[in-house]
């Protein structure tokens, strides 16, 4: 018999704050801004797009359109996202940058 599978959805894993949090700080690692933005999508999905745009106090559409692939929402946006999602994000020194500074 041949395996059937069916597409992989991080949304279906993200069920609690410190996945969640663990998720999206990994997303923001990456030099690639549109891996944090399909994060945060991911993560508005998780709880529901329509309760997280009101959360966010964004029109429902708005919130599908600054997530969208290739998207370039407003800090702004991002920021009422963030926070609607329960989340923060946290600015700490970069050991990697750290290291290679030291002479």
């Amino acid at each position: 018999m041949k395996p059937i599978f069916s597409p992989f959805d991080a949304a279906d894993f993200l069920d609690n704050d410190e996945v969640i949090a663990a998720y999206l700080t990994e997303a923001l690692a990456d030099d690639n801004p549109d891996v944090f933005i399909a994060a945060l999508g991911d993560v508005a999905k998780a709880r529901g797009m329509s309760q997280t745009a009101k959360d966010a106090r964004l029109g429902r559409e708005s919130l599908y359109k600054a997530l969208a692939p290739g998207a370039k929402p407003r800090f702004e946006t991002i920021a009422k996202l963030i926070n609607s999602l329960g989340v923060r994000i946290t600015i700490v020194p970069n050991p990697q940058l750290e290291a290679a500074a030291r002479p």
